[in-house]
């Protein structure tokens, strides 16, 4: 007589349920060339810095995203991305240094958004609003992005800038030589990421 192992027919019955599940989970990733950088201003010149590194985690409910969302129809699912702030490149030692402390690096390592909803709309282009919660400085708070979409050889681009008071976050502008020079407190947080599913 053959034995019956309920365990097993729990973990089979799990995986078909999963495998019919139409919200099951479509993981997209970020092509290279992906990029992200932010720039402002100070007392003596305009300054710029680089994400050299982004950590997503970006997944769908669908398998065609991109042709949902040139649409114009919004697709669920769940997107966070962590930008070390180790790897945040102002290609100058002692901004990056500064940088660093002012963005409290030590306790608070990484800054990472997190999308909460978004709208699109559709007319000559497709442009649409990511709300989420931008955690940086060891302060979460709630953001709007403004973002356009277009096609990129089969995945999606998503580009978008917007600017950032960083006091709004706890974070001291930074001073550099004697205070001779003084960072602005707006940041203008700039982006083009190409996402393949």
């Amino acid at each position: 007589m053959r034995s019956f192992n309920p365990v097993l027919l729990v973990a089979s019955g799990a995986l078909m349920l999963i495998a019919a599940t139409p919200n099951a989970v479509n993981p997209l990733t970020l092509r290279e060339g992906s990029r992200l950088w932010f720039e402002g201003t100070s007392t003596v010149r305009s300054w710029s810095c680089t994400a050299d590194r982004i950590d997503a985690a970006i997944n769908a409910s669908e398998t065609a995203v991109s042709a949902a969302v040139l649409e114009g129809r919004k697709v669920e699912g769940s997107v966070s991305l962590d930008f070390p702030v180790a790897k945040l490149e102002c290609k100058n030692g002692t901004m990056n240094e500064h940088m660093r402390k002012a963005l409290k690096a030590t306790d608070n390592p990484t800054i990472r958004f997190a999308l909460e909803g978004y709208d699109l709309t559709k007319a000559s282009t497709v442009n649409g609003s990511l709300r989420g919660s931008l955690r940086m400085a060891g302060e979460d708070k709630p953001i709007a992005v403004p973002v356009q979409f277009a096609p990129a050889d089969g995945g999606l681009r998503v580009t978008g800038k917007v600017p950032l008071n960083m006091k709004e976050w706890g974070i001291k502008p930074p001073t550099l030589m004697l205070g001779t020079l003084k960072v602005g407190e707006t940041v203008t947080v700039n982006f083009d990421l190409l996402l393949q599913q």
